[in-house]
């Protein structure tokens, strides 16, 4: 079974063409599919368009949200309801190409876990392609994962990658990135960018700065989900030791000036009033460490600390049966 999940928001002339598209490709590769649409609250016919496609072919489900959530959402909901152990995640705006699927099938089973998209040739205005180049290769640095287009809505994950990956806010376009971090392996293909022929982007300026600030939160769950003391803590703790260096300057100062007949006070000395919010400041972010180290040893999971590839088990009963299957001594009868 594979399944593929389609976020859609106020794309209704684009999702019959789409559907179209869709069952061309999966016809000549002769797999068990699934076409799972969730509306995200769109507010044009695109539930309309949805319930169409579902009552002339049975492969098509839906789920429409009561309002907008956004796509980490959509994407979530349609993770949980897919019953496909390959799961295949595109745009609804027929930039994404259905055609490039039996490739990403390929790499999926060359091995690979996530295989992401990358759109070398991008039919997108420059305002948004440059920028992205320049997200891209932030996020590359950042997380290890390299692949030159994070943003790309056009993946195909193996379901194990999904069950373990959680995502929220707008953490959707860092899914490979998360992945990465748990040990799977991601790789990406080239695929074919088609120019917008219905509606218009979604995106704007600001999607760039939600971004940067979703790479921090990457960043930080990746890195230190399970030791926030080393980074909390390890920045109070430099702060801290430049506030009592500074301290133990003035300190000098003030012996070496004291017994002159005009000692220079130390009071009014910019240098004091640094080190002091220096000393302050990180101590403050040391005791927010301790604190974050106390929130996750409550709140993390066993199974949060490591990603198990596969195992192996021996053949015939276990140790407990074994021990279940040797014979009791029988009772003695009383005197």
């Amino acid at each position: 079974m594979i399944s593929v999940v389609v976020p859609v928001y106020n794309e209704e002339e684009s999702l019959a063409p789409l559907h179209r598209e869709l069952d061309a490709a999966f016809a000549k590769l002769g797999a068990e599919v699934e076409f799972l649409f969730v509306d995200d609250g769109s507010r044009d016919g695109s539930w309309r368009a949805v319930a169409e496609l579902a009552a002339r072919d049975p492969r098509v489900r839906a789920i429409r949200f009561r309002r907008n959530f956004g796509k980490a959402s959509a994407l979530t909901a349609g993770f949980q309801a897919a019953l496909g152990d390959r799961v295949f995640t595109l745009d609804a705006d027929l930039q994404d190409d259905p055609a490039e699927i039996p490739r990403f099938l390929e790499r999926i089973d060359s091995g690979l876990d996530v295989v992401s998209g990358w759109k070398r040739t991008r039919h997108d205005p420059w305002h948004k392609v440059y920028p992205s180049r320049v997200f891209n290769a932030l996020v590359s640095h950042l997380t290890g994962c390299r692949l030159h287009d994070h943003n790309c809505g056009f993946k195909a994950y193996r379901a194990e990658v999904l069950r373990e990956v959680g995502i929220y806010g707008e953490l959707h376009r860092f899914v490979p990135a998360l992945a990465f971090a748990k040990g799977f392996r991601v790789g990406e293909i080239e695929v074919n960018h088609r120019p917008r022929e219905f509606g218009k982007s979604k995106y704007g300026f600001t999607r760039f700065l939600k971004g940067l600030l979703d790479l921090f939160t990457v960043v930080f769950l990746t890195r230190f989900r399970q030791r926030p003391l080393h980074v909390i803590g390890a920045s109070g703790l430099i702060l801290s030791t430049v506030g009592v260096a500074g301290m133990l300057y003035l300190a000098f100062v003030w012996f070496a000036n004291f017994w002159q007949a005009d000692p220079h006070p130390i009071g009014t000395r910019p240098l004091l009033f640094y080190s002091m919010a220096l000393l302050l400041v990180g101590a403050q972010l040391f005791s927010l460490g301790f604190l974050a180290e106390l929130v996750t040893s409550y709140g993390i999971r066993a199974d949060d600390t490591y990603s198990i590839a596969e195992t192996i088990r021996p053949v015939g009963p276990s140790p407990a049966d074994r021990v279940a299957a040797v014979p009791t001594a029988p009772s003695q009868p009383e005197a």
